[in-house]
């Protein structure tokens, strides 16, 4: 993540609304106060080294406050385009964290942006519900979080033959990608992401989670599923008997639950991802495609395949300080090609950690990086769902997305 930050910020934004009018200098006295007791304050990083550390001290945190306007949901879209394109300090001591807050009259969402390679998703669900807590007054008690989550290569040596038959997998995965579309940019080393995002009702969501059911699969391969078939239909027409005509998606994996290690108690990055092509013939069902992407998520897991990804992806960092930008920006979609990917976090099961009452609605959008010219993130909250959309400009148009965006909502209809 930091050789993708230097070509392009990679920054991830969260916001949860919070049910309280809003109190600036209450906000910031909270939002300073949680950070500093849970130990996240002083962030200083060596990229010579490949160090950093958490120093500790006060926070100097201010929030931004953006009237919510006519439209809020528009207004949101813009703050997340902003800070998903706003770098921070590459190297030395820096606040990872932006804050803001969009004033929607008798509530307001807290939205924080943060440079990515410091915490997954999952960790800071878990820090903006021990915020909300003391917004409202109650403060948690307990250790400061640990900080400093042991690395990927523990899971290589606890598992040195699931890693060889990973690595014996690693000529498939290359002749999968030569059978696969490349996606095209214009130019690829432009790597501005905008953002728009959409909800499910609880009634769409409870569809979707039953299709999903009544396919024998997960939600996150019914997802997917989709996001393949939104890609065939959005896209020009494919000559399927060309070398290059299939269609993939990466998907976004968390493997804090193989380390061991508890989103209330570790603040961290755990996360990997793995990949899945298919031909989408013409007409093909989505509970067939659904079918046949959860055989390849089962084996994926189950053979826990994912260990070719990070092997994979550590050597690509050796070879990437032998390229230019634009190389480094180019290579992943000459050689892994993806449509898209997809992050999914559900926020339900994370926010009660601090103590909260009910997970509030809440929107959340990932950067596309060098790796995927479109990002979905799918975040599941109070019963309902929301798809934040992230997407290079240099690879699609506000009005493709859009086109994307109702392929997707059509399909999700009709299983209601």
């Amino acid at each position: 993540m930091l050789g993708w930050r230097d070509l392009h910020p990679y920054n991830a934004v969260h916001a949860a609304r919070i049910e309280r009018p809003l109190d600036r200098e209450t906000l910031e006295q909270a939002i300073r106060e949680t950070l500093a007791a849970a130990g996240l304050t002083g962030l200083e990083i060596d990229r010579r080294r490949r160090r950093y550390a958490w120093r500790g001290g006060p926070s100097l945190i201010t929030v931004d406050i953006v009237p919510g306007g006519v439209d809020w949901r528009e207004t949101l879209a813009r703050v997340f385009e902003r800070e998903l394109n706003a770098p921070f300090a590459r190297d030395g001591a820096f606040e990872p964290f932006r804050f803001f807050a969009v004033d929607v009259g008798d509530a307001f969402f807290l939205g924080l942006a943060y440079d990515h390679f410091i915490a997954g998703g999952d960790s800071i669900v878990v820090l903006l519900s021990a915020l909300a807590d003391r917004y409202a007054g109650v403060h948690a008690t307990g250790e400061p979080l640990a900080r400093y989550p042991r690395t990927h290569r523990r899971l290589i040596l606890r598992h040195p033959l699931a890693f060889c038959r990973s690595l014996a997998r690693l000529p498939a995965m290359g002749r999968s990608c030569r059978r696969t579309i490349r996606p095209r940019y214009r130019p690829i080393e432009e790597g501005h992401n905008a953002f728009r995002f959409f909800t499910l009702d609880a009634e769409r969501y409870a569809a979707l989670r039953a299709a999903a059911r009544s396919f024998g699969v997960t939600l996150n391969d019914t997802l997917i599923a989709i996001m393949l078939l939104a890609q065939d239909a959005t896209l020009p027409a494919r000559d399927r008997t060309a070398r290059r005509s299939e269609l993939a998606v990466a998907s976004i994996m968390n493997l804090r639950e193989a380390h061991g290690d508890e989103a209330r108690r570790t603040f961290g990055q755990f996360l990997s991802s793995f990949r899945i092509s298919h031909p989408v013939p013409p007409g093909i069902a989505l509970r067939d495609l659904a079918q046949d992407v959860h055989r390849t998520t089962a084996r994926v897991k189950r053979e826990r395949l994912y260990l070719a990804t990070l092997s994979a992806v550590a050597v690509d960092r050796v070879i990437g300080r032998f390229q230019t930008p634009k190389q480094r920006m180019a290579v992943y979609a000459k050689s892994y090609p993806v449509g898209a990917g997809i992050s999914s976090l559900n926020v339900d099961s994370l926010w009660h950690l601090a103590g909260s009452e009910g997970a509030p609605a809440y929107v959340r959008g990932v950067p596309t990086g060098p790796t995927s010219p479109l990002a979905v993130a799918i975040t599941t909250a109070n019963g309902e769902l929301c798809a934040g959309l992230s997407y290079r400009t240099a690879a699609f148009t506000a009005d493709a997305i859009a086109r994307i965006e109702d392929d997707i909502r059509r399909r999700i209809d009709a299983l209601g």
